[in-house]
């Protein structure tokens, strides 16, 4: 097992460092949170920079890096910027659409980024009664005599939704029972006649909008479907597993934030005459935030190496977003509680990273689905 670095690895995350030193200062960070959003600024920048290219296949005008330099990358930037922000949805947007879709829709999606330096689409799969329960969607599209389709339905929790131009949906094909298992996905246009959009508040993560998304008989054509058709539940799957990954990257940067600040808060704030870090209980806090940050780096570059090898990681996804998601977040509790009260405060960022990651342990699938996908897999592993 090698654990090192490449230089062009080490050298892009110089680069990321040095891109996060000088657009997410703590007043543009606090300005992001009010106003619920990003600058343009920051998004062209990092366009330029090339970082919202990286996995994209040269032909389309990308950089191509394997998943585990991406994650690599995506936790560095979250530990650098020390918010929750939607920069690296580009990469995960555009994984789906150069895997699955037609070549006119890669340029397409790939020009509009280029263009605004914002990604072109968002992702619309859970619903108010579907989140987990992926096969209870009840958004489906029927065929009509002209050859067109018309598309019915809701969906919720849709990341930028409302900012972005562009949609893909994940819907039933005719039937929308739960006995249906014919899923296609579809890559729309948000202007079109039928599609109307409602924010929704959070708690955390208050730069990143999210929005409910309706559909009123939206007409759709061959021409929008990504991937063929009634195989969307598959690929909806295999879109899982890399977003579990990447979100775990995310919730490690911000994890391994929180430990830096709590640590270097530990070594300079005086209780009883003398650094907290010396007390036991603060040394124990810190004992167990490190374990859990080394073990769930060690499991997040072990799956996306998986990844990158085309070995199997339905197994291990969902052990890693179980295990990384619940004691990163656990982390950060730790982290909030080594500060005090002041932790509970907007003078520190630590109370605005743990709620962001609070939210990040539902992204994905949440621990209890993860447990139930695992829990199968581990009777099967080791069966007699």
């Amino acid at each position: 097992m090698d654990f090192s670095l490449t230089d062009e690895q080490e050298l892009l995350l110089e680069s990321v460092r040095e891109f996060c030193e000088r657009y997410f200062t703590e007043s543009v960070i606090k300005e992001m949170y009010e106003t619920h959003t990003m600058p343009d600024e920051i998004a062209e920048a990092y366009r330029d920079a090339g970082f919202g290219l990286m996995g994209i296949p040269e032909e389309y005008g990308g950089i191509p890096a394997d998943k585990v330099t991406l994650g690599l990358m995506i936790e560095e930037l979250y530990r650098s910027s020390g918010c929750n922000h939607i920069l690296y949805q580009n990469s995960l947007t555009m994984l789906d659409i150069v895997e699955f879709g037609t070549p006119e829709q890669i340029q397409m999606c790939v020009d509009a980024y280029m263009e605004t330096g914002w990604p072109l689409c968002s992702l619309a799969i859970s619903e108010p009664g579907a989140g987990s329960d992926n096969r209870s969607m009840s958004c489906t599209t029927k065929r009509q005599g002209d050859g067109t389709y018309l598309l019915s339905g809701q969906k919720t929790w849709v990341t930028m939704g409302e900012r972005l131009p562009y949609t893909i949906v994940v819907a039933k094909d005719e039937d929308p029972s739960r006995e249906n298992a014919s899923m296609s996905l579809w890559l729309l246009k948000k202007d079109r006649p039928g599609v109307s959009t409602a924010p929704l508040h959070k708690i955390g993560q208050q730069c990143i909008p999210f929005c409910e998304m309706y559909f009123d008989d939206v007409v759709l054509t061959e021409e929008d479907r990504v991937g063929a058709e009634g195989d969307g539940f598959r690929l909806l799957m295999k879109n899982f597993e890399i977003e579990r990954a990447f979100l775990v990257a995310e919730q490690l940067g911000l994890a391994q934030a929180a430990l830096e600040d709590a640590a270097a808060y530990a070594n300079q704030r005086l209780a009883f005459g003398r650094p907290i870090a010396s007390f036991q209980m603060t040394q124990e806090k810190l004992t167990e935030m490190e374990i859990r940050v080394q073990n769930t780096r060690n499991m997040l570059y072990r799956t996306l190496w998986e990844l990158d090898n085309d070995i199997p990681v339905q197994l291990n996804s969902a052990l890693l977003k179980r295990y990384g998601c619940t004691e990163l977040f656990n982390v950060a509790d730790m982290a909030l509680s080594i500060y005090g009260g002041i932790g509970y405060t907007t003078e520190v960022r630590i109370g605005r990273i743990w709620a962001d990651m609070r939210g990040n342990m539902f992204g994905g699938g949440t621990p209890e689905i993860m447990a139930y996908i695992a829990g199968r897999q581990v009777a099967k592993k080791y069966a007699k």
